[in-house]
């Protein structure tokens, strides 16, 4: 079992478009999927994505079978590994939300995006993915892909005035569960 650092914003890494994975079924791709998994469980995420923890890699896990702390009131999205991912709208209906990140710690955002998706690409043994998604899944698979494109989510958010410290707009959560 292996904890990383998360990056943080400011960081150059995050910044960086991500480098398509060419070879899948290795060692170090189980690795590096454990160690995603192992950090964001850690950490409480919603999802990570391997540049979060310094690899540039298009690589990223979400989801997971118990609530999540972060999220309580949020629906379950299945656990995924999603590699090399290619996001396509249903449609142009977007659908505003709260968003925090484990890269951008103790603060949220209200964050459009789009309400329905398709995303495609392969788990870590190279099997293609290809699934639609709505709603909480939706945005969390197009969270977790845009830090491979070196987007973090305040860069996405329209009004300022939806943007704040976690502990004075959700009190309930205390800055534990949102570091």
């Amino acid at each position: 079992m292996a904890i990383y650092p998360i990056l943080k914003m400011g960081d150059a890494r995050l910044l960086r478009t991500a480098q398509p994975v060419t070879e899948f079924d290795t060692d170090a791709l189980h690795q590096l999927v454990q160690d995603l998994l192992d950090t964001m469980r850690d950490a409480n995420g919603a999802g990570l994505a391997a540049p979060q923890i310094g690899v540039d890699l298009q690589v990223v896990f979400f989801g997971s079978p118990e609530r999540n702390p972060r999220y309580p009131d949020r629906p379950l999205v299945p656990p995924t590994v999603l590699i090399n991912p290619v996001i396509t709208p249903l449609s142009d209906e977007e659908e505003d939300d709260w968003e925090g990140c484990l890269s951008v710690p103790g603060l949220r955002g209200m964050v459009p995006r789009w309400r329905k998706i398709r995303y495609t690409g392969f788990d870590q043994y190279g099997d293609p993915i290809d699934r639609e998604a709505e709603g909480f899944h939706a945005r969390v698979v197009q969270h977790e892909c845009d830090h491979l494109w070196g987007k973090l989510y305040p860069m996405r958010v329209r009004d300022f005035s939806q943007f704040g410290f976690t502990e004075i707009l959700f009190p309930g959560i205390s800055a534990a569960e949102d570091d």
